[in-house]
């Protein structure tokens, strides 16, 4: 069995030159223009001393090649049949278009395709804090629920689905795509979104949220990849900045549409929690099964598989399958260019002229092939996938402390978030006596965090893309001015040299550009994969800022808004260090980003799930500002991450095994 741990080689590309495509699209297959000779002049059999064509027939070797985006697939023989053959019409040519490069998708669809992930990771992080402003009412209503901490067992098991399902599921998106998966992770989810809302027991609500938490583990998990299938790395920070924000937003949206359904309808005029399956307040949960209902049929609708190995194969086994259909027919072979050996003749006698071909020239010819691709190939069973989808991340994150240390400061993060659920509602009912429905209010403080911090991911790339940072230190003299802005480099260089004002324009735009900017391209070079953790070094001091502000001003002797700013202010912080996350394993780790990836969602999850339980012991035994400086104080260690990758990251990854192969590779 193959080592899990270790890198692959990248698949060669061993179509002939003249195959590949200049645009790297895959067009509707149409006959290319050649010349062929006559169907008079056809026979299975050729003299070599005759400007015939050999026809292939049934026992001619098959060459199989590996196909790839780059190479545009050969004209296909549709007007010499082998003898003996039939005279049929030859079956039309497959439309390949399905089969694109998800790259070069135009706008429109790529926008489609984020909008629906960004719909369904909203939904995803709207389902996990909806489920927590009920849970007095669940405590009645539920059999053998004898605790608020047991109800919020529900959370627990929800995040537990989520961690697990993804490295189990990975495996079937690498062999039959995206987009099967998303639908029938959409099925699951619906369907157990419906089964919290006629269980009956405590034991029936954790299961029902386990596999909830399966099914909307796709949609968050495997976003990202979707993102990094349509988007080159240079212009995936502000789609990843959207998803982040979906997920901030549908977290702070969930409990405050909650809040308000279980305050206004949970009890009646008399205060009497309303049991059944036809309560009102079970709206919290049928709400969300008709928003996965709908969210489904538009995944059925317009989600396009983006997996490109997938299609790879699809389109491979679409031209095979043509190809067969047209040798059933009597039609053998692709057109090919070879080329014509020799100055003066091929060794055979007779010179390249007499046979109408001059030398050195390109001939048609017909060949058998067969396209295969490299993933196929290198695939192995589905047993060893999800072997090595489950160790290889839990390898990254014991020996990369990359990974270790990102998914530490990740999970710490989202352990704050999955928090408040049960503090915002706690401290608030404390300290200034609100009700459920008035506590809800203050998840509006996360969406508006959400919302500015999102806009700050996509500004801050932006700068990164900054004409003066990114471009070369302008240079005073001549030797080193770009020899490609000029003629030619004899016409720059030498005594010779033809006077050139471009130095000086260098020069007195190097006198008078902002001293900022060399400092930043000598320092902080945008080309780093560091780069992605710049401004992250300051956003991420939003979450210890936060915590700090919240803890120490959630009192009566304060107003209330105090504390709702410093919510917001950690909102901010927990989508910079999300962010950061994704991007820089996905530009360190590249093939095995998935991988990596999985590690701190892991480890994310699981804290996510834990921190719920200790909500209330916590901030009751502690007190609200202790508790906020414990959080402050070590969310502060942690923001130590981004900075000791920024001033070390190459001396770090310079021992990791893997990032050094991946860098040669």
């Amino acid at each position: 069995m193959a080592d899990p741990t270790t890198p692959e080689p990248t698949a060669p590309d061993t179509a002939p030159p003249s195959w590949r495509s200049e645009d790297n699209r895959s067009p509707v297959l149409a006959p290319h223009p050649v010349t062929v000779p006559g169907p008079g002049t056809s026979t299975s059999k050729s003299n070599p001393h005759n400007n015939t064509t050999v026809i292939p027939d049934a026992n001619t070797e098959i060459t199989h090649l590996y196909l790839t985006f780059s190479i545009l697939p050969p004209s296909a023989n549709t007007t010499l049949q082998s003898s003996g053959s039939s005279k049929n019409d030859p079956p039309p040519p497959p439309n390949l278009k399905p089969f694109t490069n998800p790259l070069l998708w135009p706008s429109s669809t790529k926008l489609t395709m984020l909008t629906l992930s960004c719909i369904a990771t909203f939904l995803t992080a709207y389902t996990a804090g909806a489920y927590s402003p009920p849970q007095l009412l669940l405590l009645q209503t539920l059999a053998h629920a004898h605790s608020t901490t047991a109800i919020l067992g529900g959370i627990s098991t929800f995040c537990l689905g989520f961690a697990l399902a993804p490295m189990v599921l990975a495996p079937f998106s690498e062999m039959n795509g995206r987009q099967p998966v998303f639908v029938v992770a959409g099925v699951v989810f619906v369907i157990f979104q419906a089964v919290c809302g006629v269980v009956q027991t405590l034991e029936g609500m954790l299961v029902a949220r386990f596999f909830l938490g399966v099914g909307a583990s796709v949609f968050s998990t495997m976003v990202g990849g979707v993102i990094a299938d349509i988007w080159i790395t240079e212009e995936r920070n502000t789609p990843m900045a959207m998803f982040s924000g979906a997920v901030m937003c549908g977290t702070g949206l969930g409990p405050l549409v909650s809040a308000y359904m279980t305050q206004r309808w949970g009890t009646d005029e008399n205060g009497e929690v309303l049991r059944g399956n036809g309560a009102r307040w079970k709206w919290i949960f049928w709400h969300q099964v008709i928003l996965g209902g709908a969210l489904m049929a538009a995944l059925v609708v317009l989600f396009r598989e983006s997996r490109g190995s997938v299609l790879l194969s699809r389109k491979a086994r679409a031209l095979n399958r043509w190809y067969e259909e047209l040798e059933a027919e009597g039609f053998f072979g692709v057109w090919v260019d070879e080329m014509n050996e020799g100055e003066g003749g091929n060794g055979d006698g007779v010179d390249d002229e007499e046979k109408g071909a001059s030398p050195g020239s390109t001939t048609k010819t017909l060949k058998r092939i067969r396209w295969k691709t490299k993933d196929d190939e290198e695939r192995g069973s589905l047993t060893h996938m999800i072997s090595t989808s489950v160790f290889r991340p839990f390898h990254l994150l014991f020996t990369e402390p990359v990974v270790f240390f990102f998914s530490l400061w990740a999970a710490f993060a989202w352990g704050v978030l999955y928090l408040t659920f049960g503090s915002i509602p706690l401290v608030f009912r404390r300290q200034y006596g609100w009700n459920i429905e008035q506590a809800g209010r203050i998840f509006v403080a996360m969406i508006v965090g959400a919302i500015l911090a999102t806009a700050i991911g996509i500004w801050q790339e932006k700068m990164l893309h900054h004409p003066n940072w990114r471009r070369a230190a302008p240079s005073s003299s001549p030797e080193t001015t770009s020899s490609s802005s000029s003629p030619s480099a004899s016409d720059t260089e030498g005594p010779n040299a033809l006077p050139s004002s471009e130095p000086k324009s260098l020069c007195s735009r190097a006198q008078s550009e902002n001293p900022i900017w060399p400092f930043l391209r000598t320092h902080f070079p945008t080309s780093s994969p560091e780069s992605r953790l710049y401004f992250t070094c300051l956003t991420a001091t939003f979450l210890p800022i936060g915590l700090f502000i919240f803890g120490f001003t959630a009192r009566p002797d304060y107003h209330w808004i105090g504390p709702a700013i410093g919510i917001g202010i950690a909102t901010m912080g927990i989508l910079s260090v999300y962010l950061a996350v994704f991007n820089y394993l996905a530009d360190t780790y590249h093939r095995y980003a998935s991988s990596a990836l999985a590690a701190q969602s892991f480890c994310r999850n699981i804290l996510g799930g834990v921190f719920p339980l200790v909500t209330a012991p916590l901030f009751t035994n502690l007190g609200d500002g202790r508790a906020g400086a414990i959080l402050g104080g070590v969310a502060v260690g942690l923001t130590a991450v981004p900075w000791v990758l920024v001033w070390c990251g190459s001396w770090v990854r310079g021992r990791s095994r893997f990032a050094l192969q991946l860098e040669k590779s």
